[in-house]
């Protein structure tokens, strides 16, 4: 990537690239957006990015935590289930683009983007309200309603998946980048972590590691599922769970374990800091299909059984399952058929072959995925060429 140097024409001094992002409610937008933070200041170091989200999300958190600033402002869900609340979307969605407007011009943005979910549209709202470039990115195969509306206040738009074009507004221009993941998941290498991630989550020598992971707040269908087969597997000694819960089902999980009997072959975790370790040290993953955990597993070719949330907006985490599961990387298992026994069927046979587990993990397409943060910083920094009088050496 090329790197601009924005100079005043004026002064000729150096300013710095300053990009806000809007991201937040869940992981699926806000890790993608940390990772393209983190593209943009490895491509530009000094570039001054900044985050919008909510007092809701988990961006209060993530973001802080991973060392960015985060701006608050007032937003209410794109939810047609708020019933006569939703009259109020308008009028809330000019407040927050206004309050959107301020912080992109204390921080001399240049450029505003847009990684889906309700707090990111008041940025693109903020962007048109300056007159600043924006770009929005859509993570899912089947587009969120924020993503839906945001296309059509900017002509720039990147996709993860292909197949989400035909549900966008301007959606034929839309630039494949795959969908931003970390860093550490990008390069992973899972044989030469193995044997360091299985010390580090406790696998027994010969045993296969079977992860679950219901999202960034855990999911309790999944949970259910895991606690259930720990109990039915308990005095087996070649299987391990782990099981991402999220901080909230942590200690009930726990402690149904030790009644069950489940925890000598389980641990319950709150969240996995280290998703690198996790996926190096899996056989196989079951998981909601959220689009970051899809890219995440293509890019690293972890096999998977996939099991979508089944309230999500347009049914898009079976969209996005679909990617893996009609590739042969992934098997795709209804919410409602999701129960231990059911996984012990489907999971104990998958475990037992380790061909199948290769296969699957050999059809797995890394796409662009591995390279989409990159991708996708170079097109936010191209949008400065329209404030910042850049110049390219």
């Amino acid at each position: 990537m090329r790197t601009p140097d924005m100079r005043s024409p004026e002064s000729g001094a150096r300013a710095p690239l300053s990009v806000v992002i809007g991201a937040g409610g869940t992981g699926g937008h806000i890790y993608p957006g940390l990772a393209l933070a983190d593209a943009l200041r490895r491509a530009v170091p000094g570039a001054v990015v900044s985050f919008v989200g909510t007092q809701r999300g988990l961006e209060t958190r993530l973001i802080p935590d991973a060392g960015y600033r985060l701006h608050t402002v007032d937003m209410i869900p794109f939810d047609p289930s708020l019933g006569a609340k939703r009259y109020l979307l308008p009028a809330a969605l000019v407040k927050s683009g206004a309050q959107c407007r301020a912080i992109l011009r204390a921080q001399g943005a240049q450029v505003a983007v847009g990684m889906g979910g309700y707090p990111s549209a008041p940025v693109i709202v903020g962007a048109r309200m300056a007159g600043l470039p924006s770009l929005i990115h859509e993570s899912n195969a089947v587009p969120g309603r924020a993503n839906r509306f945001a296309a059509r206040l900017t002509p720039n738009i990147a996709v993860a998946f292909d197949r989400s074009r035909e549900h966008l507004p301007g959606g034929e221009r839309a630039y494949t980048t795959g969908m931003p993941i970390a860093a550490p998941l990008a390069v992973l290498d899972r044989r030469a972590l193995r044997a360091e991630a299985r010390r580090e989550f406790g696998v027994p020598d010969g045993a296969r590691m079977l992860l679950f992971n219901g999202g960034s707040l855990g999911a309790a269908r999944l949970t259910e599922a895991a606690v259930g087969l720990a109990a039915s597997w308990r005095h087996r000694s070649d299987v391990h769970l782990l099981i991402k819960t999220g901080p909230a089902a942590l200690d009930e999980t726990r402690r149904r374990l030790v009644e069950s009997g489940g925890d000598a072959v389980a641990k319950a975790v709150p969240y996995l800091d280290r998703m690198d370790l996790a996926y190096a040290a899996a056989d196989l993953v079951v998981c909601r299909a959220g689009s970051a955990t899809v890219a995440e597993l293509a890019a690293t070719g972890v096999p998977a059984v996939l099991v979508p949330y089944p309230h999500a907006p347009g049914d898009h985490q079976t969209h996005n399952a679909r990617v893996l599961s009609d590739a042969g990387a992934g098997l795709l298992l209804p919410d409602g058929e999701t129960t231990a026994a059911r996984l012990a069927e489907l999971v104990g046979p998958l475990l037992a072959d380790p061909a199948r587990l290769a296969a699957m993990s050999g059809a797995a397409d890394p796409g662009t995925h591995a390279h989409a943060a990159d991708l996708l910083a170079e097109r936010v920094i191209q949008l400065t060429h329209h404030t910042a009088h850049l110049e390219y050496a």
